[in-house]
């Protein structure tokens, strides 16, 4: 296949929040745009901004909990690109709560969202991405979530740490296969977002979804995750972490697995000092 003059960028989750700051980002790096995301209102608005600003860009509502729905996603992308070069698997929710008190709607939404979505876009476009037969890269949006516990957070966690083993998976596979098709997954502290308000429900008290949209929406702006995240794959970098004070505690989580010791929760501050190693 020959490679096209311009990349291909689908983004699933692209409507709001880190998914509307890679789309902005890809955008104003001259990739053609695939935007996808179940807010079909907020999605055309995006999409006719960038097409305002001169973007290439397809639309396309999608559940990401649906496996069918990210394969039309797929074959919509290469009728009207040709290709895909950039596939971010973004699409996520939150739930907060005690774990034995979340309905069975509230766990099976998180995990077909949050891990399933990215399950069914790696299922639907990485046989394409290997048979382009040309450098592509994956990226998968998990959170800190994924590397450390939090208490009432449960759901969130078992999805995003999910999603760390998935893309660590990947990276082992595609190395082994020595493809082209290279791996990140990143793991972001707070960014401004309106994901306590995506699928909530009925979860923790009041108190504690105050805290954490409190903690969001002073958080990273997308644009400056998406700097990061751009940079991470010229880099060719599988671990995106673009918030650093969540390191000591880290630390201490793996310290007590490796000597077996009870863990401990203490909360730390995700933004934290830039330059902690």
């Amino acid at each position: 296949m020959n490679q096209p003059q311009h990349r291909v960028a689908v983004i699933t989750g692209a409507a709001s929040g880190i998914g509307r700051g890679l789309a902005e980002r890809a955008a104003a790096e001259g990739l053609q745009l695939v935007l996808a995301d179940r807010d079909g209102e907020a999605l055309e608005r995006l999409a006719a901004q960038l097409r305002e600003q001169g973007a290439q860009v397809l639309a396309q509502v999608t559940d990401v909990a649906d496996a069918a729905q990210v394969e039309r996603l797929r074959d919509a992308a290469v009728q009207r690109f040709g290709a895909v070069d950039l596939l971010f698997n973004n699409a996520g929710v939150m739930q907060t709560g005690s774990c034995w008190e979340l309905s069975d709607a509230q766990w099976q939404r998180a995990l077909a969202v949050n891990l399933g979505g990215v399950i069914n876009g790696v299922r639907a476009f990485l046989p394409l991405l290997l048979a382009q037969g040309r450098p592509a890269h994956v990226v998968n949006t998990a959170s800190l979530a994924g590397l450390l516990n939090s208490p009432f957070m449960a759901a969130y966690n078992v999805t995003k740490q999910a999603v760390v083993s998935l893309s660590e998976s990947l990276h082992y596979e595609m190395a082994a296969l020595q493809t082209q098709v290279g791996v990140s997954v990143l793991c972001p502290g707070p960014v401004i977002s309106e994901i306590m308000t995506s699928d909530q429900g009925r979860g923790a008290g009041d108190e504690l979804n105050r805290l954490l949209d409190g903690q969001i929406r002073q958080g990273m702006s997308a644009a400056e995750l998406a700097e990061r995240v751009f940079a991470a794959i010229a880099e060719k970098r599988f671990w995106i972490l673009p918030h650093k004070g969540f390191k000591p505690a880290l630390r201490a989580r793996l310290q007590s697995v490796l000597e077996e010791r009870n863990p401990q929760f203490a909360p730390f501050d995700p933004q934290g000092d830039a330059h902690v190693a």
